[in-house]
C-alpha cells in the first residue's frame, strides 16, 4: 500500500533570502493512492517503489536537504494482513542523488484501518497512521505522522479515489500540512487499469502557500500484472513552480506467502 509519502517542517519565521524553504520539506520516496486494499489475515507482501525526477527542482528544499532534480527516491514496503480489516507495515526509504550519491532516510512503520473486501465493494473507506523516523537531507523533522483518510467509489468498471493526507513534522520547524491526492481510472480488462492521479501540497493548514509556490502533480497511470507481480507505472507533470516539471513512478508488488494454504501433507 502507500501514497505520496511527503510531510511537514519548512523553516518559518526566516527572512525570503532562501526561497525553496517555503517549499515542502520532506522528499518524495512512494507516490500512490491508497484504495483500502489489504492483504489477508496471515499474508505477507512486499512493494519495491521508484521515483524519478526528470526534470525536477534545481534547488534544494531546506539548507543541505536533497535536491530533487534527477534524483531517484524508492522505499522497499514490507506489509503483513493482521484481519480483515488492519494490515501492518514497514519501510526503509532511499535515494540516490544526481552524483549517484546515496541516502538513507531512516525508517517508517504504519497501520492501515480498513473497510472488509474493499475491492468488492461499492463504497469502501479506511484511514492510514504511519509514523516516521526521517534523516536530515529529507527533513527538517525528525519525528513525523501522516494521517491519511481513504474514501472510494468504484462501479461499473471505474473507480474515483480520494485521500485527504494531512502531514504532521514534531519539533521546532514542524507543521501540520495538507496534501490531498485522488486517482479516477478505468478497468479496461482483466487485471488492467488506465487512469490519472493528482497529487498535491497546500502547505501549512491555516496559512496556504501561494499558488505558485504549491505542488500540484497530475500523472498519466497504467496498472497490470506480469505473472505473479501486480505492477503500477506513471509519468507525472508538474502544474505550478513548486512542482518537479517531470516525474516517473514505479511500483512493483507481489505476495509473500497464500494464507490459506496450512500444514501441507507431505
Amino acid at each position: 500500500m502507500a501514497a505520496w509519502a511527503t510531510g511537514g517542517g519548512r523553516l518559518r519565521g526566516r527572512s525570503d533570502w532562501w526561497r525553496p524553504l517555503r517549499r515542502r520539506a520532506r522528499a518524495v520516496d512512494e507516490i500512490q493512492v491508497y484504495n483500502a486494499e489489504i492483504a489477508e489475515p496471515g499474508q505477507w507482501t512486499i512493494q519495491q517503489h521508484f521515483n524519478y525526477a526528470i526534470n525536477g527542482r534545481k534547488e534544494p528544499d531546506f539548507p543541505g536537504g536533497l535536491v530533487p532534480n534527477h534524483a531517484l527516491n524508492g522505499t522497499p514496503e514490507l506489509a503483513w494482513g493482521i484481519f480483515d480489516w488492519w494490515e501492518m507495515g514497514w519501510y526503509a526509504p532511499f535515494a540516490f542523488d544526481q552524483d549517484g550519491r546515496f541516502f538513507s532516510d531512516g525508517f517508517k512503520w504504519r497501520n492501515l484501518f480498513v473497510s472488509p473486501d474493499a475491492a468488492k465493494r461499492e463504497f469502501f473507506y479506511g484511514v492510514n497512521f504511519e509514523a516516521s523516523y526521517a534523516t536530515p537531507p529529507f527533513s527538517q523533522t525528525k519525528y513525523n505522522l501522516e494521517i491519511r483518510p481513504i474514501l472510494g467509489v468504484r462501479k461499473n468498471g471505474y473507480e474515483f479515489i480520494v485521500n485527504p493526507i494531512v502531514d504532521i513534522g514534531f519539533g521546532h520547524d514542524g507543521e501540520a500540512d495538507f496534501a490531498p491526492a485522488a486517482r479516477f481510472a478505468h478497468n479496461v480488462k482483466g487485471d488492467l487499469w488506465v487512469g490519472a492521479e493528482y497529487y498535491s501540497d497546500l502547505g501549512q493548514i491555516g496559512n496556504f502557500l501561494p499558488l505558485a509556490e504549491q505542488q500540484h502533480n497530475i500523472y498519466g497511470v497504467v496498472d497490470f500484472k506480469i505473472g505473479r507481480f501486480d505492477v503500477d507505472f506513471g509519468v507525472g507533470y508538474g502544474l505550478t513552480g513548486g512542482s518537479d516539471r517531470w516525474m516517473t513512478k514505479l511500483i512493483i508488488g507481489t505476495d509473500l506467502n497464500d494464507p490459506n494454504i496450512k500444514n501441507k501433507k507431505k
